[in-house]
């Protein structure tokens, strides 16, 4: 089981006692909008291919999968706008939701988070392909689904945890996203638990009410803090601690791609609206 740090919550309190600083050292330059976007991606692109090896960080988010498939949370499509019965989505996935009712946790969790057929876009395939050129060195990521991954990516930081490692909470015997899917197949209700001592076999994610792993905690700012250019795609920046891990930037650029505006543009370099996959089709 690994060790947790710092509890999920939402961005209020972690943001009032940042004072929203600004990060990075670059010169300003305004937001994007739909006229102009491909002056934004082409500057962006540029910046990437000037940068020096290494010394690029990608920080992502929902935003990043959903053109393999994968709903976000906070769009007007996203999970938490669907209806699963009285409890709203955001509940469902709470540390104490899953502890008083495992069994509807287990059926929303198999049914809205578990994406057995997405493959990677082309965002993913191109950070894969900037690591392996020596430029990217870190994905930072809030996505638990593992899609980095199976791009080719190496040095992902899993913020959020993954979809694809599992954990008894009694004996800590591990299991992957098959056994876990046949435990909770079998169980009458639903709930998967270890056959070597009983207790429930949970995913290795954070739910809200949890703490993030020190370790990736850790790696991540040590990623950040090293980069040049910071690229933060596909998220909303409004989940902490994790979207507070940005502040640790003391590079010169830092660009935001993101299809919705986030409360931290406004100290970006640069801001581009778009679909993270299209921007990064190069």
């Amino acid at each position: 089981m690994r060790a947790r740090a710092l509890e999920v919550g939402s961005s209020s309190q972690w943001a009032e006692s940042l004072a929203l600083r600004p990060f990075g050292k670059g010169i300003k330059m305004e937001s994007a909008d739909q006229s102009n976007v491909s002056v934004e991606v082409q500057t962006l692109r540029t910046w990437i291919g000037e940068c020096k090896p290494g010394r690029m960080v990608f920080f992502g988010g929902a935003g990043v999968s959903t053109e393999s498939g994968i709903p976000d949370f906070r769009s007007p499509d996203g999970l938490y706008a669907q209806k699963y019965g009285d409890v709203p989505p955001e509940e469902m996935i709470s540390r104490t939701f899953f502890d008083r009712n495992p069994q509807m946790f287990y059926e929303f969790y198999f049914d809205r988070m578990i994406a057995r057929d997405a493959l990677p876009n082309r965002a993913h395939r191109k950070l894969a392909e900037l690591e392996a050129q020596g430029t990217l060195s870190a994905v930072v990521t809030q996505n638990i689904d593992g899609l980095h991954q199976l791009a080719g990516s190496k040095t992902v930081w899993e913020l959020h945890g993954s979809v694809l490692r599992n954990y008894c909470m009694g004996c800590g015997a591990a299991y992957d996203l098959d056994a876990i899917t046949e435990l909770h197949e079998q169980a009458s209700d639903g709930v998967p638990r270890c056959p070597k001592c009983g207790q429930i076999v949970k995913p290795d994610v954070v739910l809200y009410e949890e703490g993030l792993d020190s370790h990736v905690l850790e790696e991540s700012i040590k990623a950040i803090r090293r980069a040049d250019l910071l690229v933060i795609a596909g998220t909303s920046l409004a989940v902490y601690p994790a979207a507070g891990l940005i502040d640790y930037f003391q590079g010169d650029h830092v660009a935001i791609v993101n299809l919705a505006p986030t409360p931290r543009d406004r100290f970006a370099n640069l801001c581009v609206a778009g679909k993270v996959g299209e921007v990064f089709d190069f």
